[in-house]
């Protein structure tokens, strides 16, 4: 089973996008349009990461953090604004977001986010990979075989 993230995006275009991205890269992706609907999706789904635009018609992706985090949500949470202001990251972090990345985001720089939080899940189960999804292995062997060169493949 693969890490699930819900991308909550008002704009259809931008919400699409980033589903079909996410996707690709072997993600299991839920969209919702709006603060109500990521609520929703938070309540009747297990979602590993949030990635959230901060200005929706019926609200914030702050509020829609914060209300994860008050139900003792573990997830990765990561803002998506037009802003990068130090102030709007500031409010980011305080309010429950781990990273704040500006819109149009760096790819790079989000799938990296991802990557380390499947690490993340690796390190808390003590490397008993048993409990890892069986579509990460792939990526997780290639790692490993480039740290430690050829003789480790996938």
């Amino acid at each position: 089973m693969a890490m699930h993230v819900l991308v909550v995006e008002d704009n259809e275009h931008t919400r699409s996008a980033l589903s079909r991205l996410l996707k690709r890269w072997g993600y299991d992706v839920t969209a919702a349009e709006n603060l109500q609907n990521g609520l929703k999706r938070l309540n009747a789904e297990p979602i590993d990461v949030l990635l959230s635009d901060i200005a929706l018609p019926d609200g914030t992706g702050y509020a829609l953090v914060s209300e994860a985090r008050r139900r003792g949500k573990d997830l990765l949470a990561i803002a998506l604004s037009g802003y990068d202001y130090p102030s709007e990251v500031r409010i980011s972090k305080l309010t429950g977001f781990d990273h704040h990345l500006s819109k149009p985001c760096d790819c790079r720089h989000l799938r990296s986010l991802l990557e380390d939080r499947i690490d993340s899940r690796v390190q808390a189960t003590g490397g008993d990979m048993s409990e890892m999804e069986s579509n990460q292995w792939p990526r997780i062997v290639e790692r490993i075989g480039q740290e430690f060169g050829p003789q480790v493949s996938a």
